[in-house]
């Protein structure tokens, strides 16, 4: 029987093992986080750094959707970074928008069915851990990421209920800076969703700076 000692002391020789290269990628990560709620470009680059070495974390550890995860997450750093400078009507980058309720529905009625059924296909065919809630992360983040690169101002609310998640995750696999990480992108997913809102508000309507609205 396993008890609390030799679960700390394992949980230990893991954190020592992974603290590392985890501790990079958790730099570069709130460093993309930080960009990214100023809409600065070089976020980007920062995420596919950050998410190179996650690549290799999360296979090790058997957490195979979130490895696949961040395999996508270097080629979406691409697209919003193309997205980002080049893309919109005029080339010169999109502009911020908002999507509908009803929108939002479909999207997260269509994920959460294609999370189950991904789910199941990783419970029952291979050696993931967690399968279902590694999955429901994984294929929310996969949509919020092209929010993200589309600037739609609701993306943030998405991440506020995929890191919530996700904490519980990383700390049943031993990544605990990871887990802590993501406390902190809670709370700043909260403050970024209210400041994107705040400028699609003053871009739909310069005046409201003027007004001290």
């Amino acid at each position: 029987m396993t008890t609390v000692s030799d679960w700390l002391q394992q949980a230990a020789a893991e954190a020592h093992a992974l603290s590392g290269w985890e501790a990079v990628a958790v730099l570069l990560a709130i460093a993309y986080l930080l960009l990214a709620m100023r809409r600065n470009i070089w976020c980007w680059p920062a995420a596919a750094a950050s998410t190179l070495i996650y690549t290799v974390l999360f296979w090790q550890v058997a957490l195979l959707m979130e490895s696949v995860l961040n395999v996508y997450y270097l080629a979406m750093a691409a697209y919003g970074f193309w997205q980002w400078r080049f893309g919109g009507r005029d080339g010169d980058g999109v502009p911020m928008v908002r999507w509908s309720l009803s929108t939002h529905l479909l999207i997260i009625g269509a994920t959460a069915l294609g999370a189950l059924a991904v789910g199941y296909v990783m419970d029952n065919h291979t050696h993931a851990d967690m399968a279902y809630l590694d999955a429901m992360t994984t294929c929310f983040a996969v949509v919020t990421t092209v929010m993200v690169a589309r600037k739609v101002v609701e993306n943030w609310l998405y991440w506020v209920v995929i890191d919530l998640a996700s904490i519980y995750l990383y700390l049943e696999k031993g990544f605990y800076l990871t887990a802590g990480l993501f406390v902190f992108y809670v709370v700043m997913a909260t403050v970024a969703y209210f400041q994107w809102r705040a400028q699609y508000q003053l871009d739909a309507d310069p005046g409201l700076e003027l007004r001290g609205v």
